[in-house]
């Protein structure tokens, strides 16, 4: 498989993550010179998007920040970061939390897993193992037992359907009609699997190591879970009825 033309898009959505942004996005531009990263920032009351700013002044034309209203969502701040990769030049579009819970040094085993591959899911439950650091015992099932849930109903091909450390070939996202898509939280990393590979597009897991939060606050909420257990069964009759 050839490579995508163009430089790397690493997508950081943010809210409230004032502190992290200013550690994590210079660690992501020291893995490759073709990276770039932009922030999508949900108009934080703490200046995350002040700060990511004064990012992109001091590493120009590599690190933008993308300015949105208020807090939407998962799913909006994404979509809204993939349409504005797809309106330039990149090659590959990765997915990373702003919270330092993704290594900068798993990114390199991604990108490099996707010189072959068009979809690369992080995976923190690979090759028999529970790559989980500063986990709860309860958060830990919740997860766990989320992507069992998800792929047993979907019929997804991966063992870490939830998670949100991906990186995709620029075709994948062309292919998919992003304005259908419907999830938030958990639920839209698994719609955005599940569209993918229903677009023909083989899934390919690396193993990551997942380290809970050190500042800040988690954004998983009940509702988020509520809608994950719900809308897995949406989107496994929408795929029955070959509507995704």
């Amino acid at each position: 498989m050839t490579v995508p033309d163009g430089p790397i898009l690493v997508v950081i959505p943010t809210f409230n993550e004032r502190e992290n942004v200013a550690r994590i996005v210079p660690q992501v531009l020291e893995v490759q010179p073709a990276i770039h990263v932009l922030v999508v920032d949900d108009n934080s009351p703490d200046g995350t998007g002040e700060v990511a700013e004064a990012l992109a002044v001091a590493h120009p034309g590599r690190i933008h920040v993308l300015h949105r209203p208020g807090k939407e969502g998962l799913r909006k701040a994404y979509i809204a970061g993939f349409r504005w990769a797809l309106e330039r030049d990149y090659g590959r579009i990765c997915e990373m939390d702003a919270d330092l819970s993704h290594r900068p040094e798993d990114l390199a085993s991604i990108l490099k897993a996707s010189e072959d591959h068009p979809v690369v899911v992080g995976s923190r439950y690979v090759e028999g193992r529970v790559n989980v650091v500063n986990w709860p015992m309860s958060r830990l099932f919740i997860s766990l037992f989320g992507s069992w849930y998800a792929r047993t109903i979907t019929r997804l091909p991966v063992r870490d359907a939830t998670g949100g450390f991906n990186c995709f070939h620029r075709k994948v996202l062309e292919s998919l009609d992003l304005g259908r898509i419907e999830s938030n939280g958990y639920a839209f990393q698994i719609e955005l699997k599940l569209r993918s590979w229903r677009a023909g597009f083989p899934l390919q897991e690396v193993p990551i190591v997942f380290f809970e939060r050190g500042k800040g606050e988690s954004k998983m909420s009940k509702r988020i879970v509520r809608e994950a257990v719900w809308r897995v069964w949406r989107l496994r009759f929408m795929d029955l009825l070959g509507k995704l």
